[in-house]
């Protein structure tokens, strides 16, 4: 299951482009998105392995 991990911001990424597709909006307009979308994953993938670190002792 961890290894499919990179899946999940690849799909929130692609979901937000269809979003701002579907809504008249360009990639520059929703870049802001694309930052809380990445800072999000980062801040779950830090977190899973900070978990992985304290288990794993």
């Amino acid at each position: 299951m961890v290894k499919l991990l990179f899946l999940l911001p690849l799909l929130m990424c692609m979901a937000w482009y269809w979003y701002l597709r579907q809504h008249g909006w360009s990639i520059t307009q929703g870049k802001k998105g694309f930052a809380y979308i990445i800072g999000f994953n980062l801040a779950i993938g830090a977190s899973l392995w900070l978990i992985l670190l304290l288990t794993q002792r």
